[in-house]
């Protein structure tokens, strides 16, 4: 009888070496999980080490290789440094899950420039970081094994419209635009850069909201309809990480199926 990490493995990702940063909780600690069961050896970058210790160990006694990397995206010089760490522990990166990121809703009245600033660092800043640190690993890569992936976690409030999540919206906007212009530079290099898009996800992201307008609108939302799972976007990243070198998809919108915005 087959055991069902091997069945649910993707031979594609066998010996991959992937990053995932954002993996203490929700979509990125989802993804971790899968890449490992399909065979890549995954390092797990997030704040909270005793929950990337927990995680690794859960991939461990699933016959997974993980390797927890305690940093702080916003921080250049601690990335750097953890790229290195991988590359030496794990081997070259050639798959980047760029998901680190913060949600602060809030209407622009109130002048939040704490938060308007934080949502910047870290789902700009902090994400252009890591692109910077791993993006040479990921060429070399490319070089090597003919594919290598660059994945960023975007939102569909990039494309739609939600009163109050101005400055959130505006930073995945970024993240939208500048992995698709990414892909101009990456793409003849083997490098594939892709831009995933969820709607209403049931994670974390949405317990650091501060403003009761938009907590009101996300619980009455979670409370009508059937929202997205961590896993169902962690098979998503799955999926794109798993096609054939010739086939990049550049965007992918992933939305639970009663949600019209």
């Amino acid at each position: 009888m087959t055991n069902s990490t091997h069945t649910d493995s993707n031979p594609s990702l066998t010996g991959r070496v992937a990053v995932v940063t954002g993996a203490s909780s929700g979509i990125g600690a989802a993804t971790a999980k899968r890449l490992a069961a399909s065979g890549a050896k995954v390092a797990l970058l997030a704040r909270r080490a005793d929950r990337l210790s927990t995680l690794v160990n859960e991939i461990q006694q699933s016959g997974g290789t993980a390797l927890a990397v305690p940093v702080d995206v916003s921080d250049a010089d601690a990335v750097r440094a953890a790229a290195d760490r991988v590359a030496n522990e794990l081997g070259t990166v050639d798959l980047l899950f760029n998901n680190a990121g913060v949600m602060l809703p809030a209407p622009v009245e109130e002048l939040r420039f704490d938060q308007w600033q934080q949502q910047i660092d870290l789902n700009i800043s902090g994400l252009m970081y890591v692109i910077g640190a791993f993006v040479p690993q990921l060429i070399a890569s490319a070089a090597e094994k003919g594919v290598a992936d660059l994945i960023n976690t975007s939102s569909i409030g990039a494309q739609n419209i939600f009163p109050n999540f101005a400055v959130y919206a505006g930073t995945k906007a970024y993240v939208t635009h500048m992995s698709r212009t990414l892909r101009t530079e990456l793409g003849p290099k083997g490098v594939r850069v892709s831009a995933i898009e969820p709607g209403i996800v049931e994670t974390e992201l949405a317990d650091h909201v501060t403003d009761a307008g938009a907590t009101e609108w996300i619980t009455d939302t979670k409370g009508q309809i059937d929202v997205l799972e961590s896993e169902d976007v962690a098979e998503a990243i799955n999926f794109l990480a798993g096609q054939p070198a010739r086939v990049n998809f550049q965007q992918l919108t992933i939305m639970p199926t009663a949600q019209i915005s």
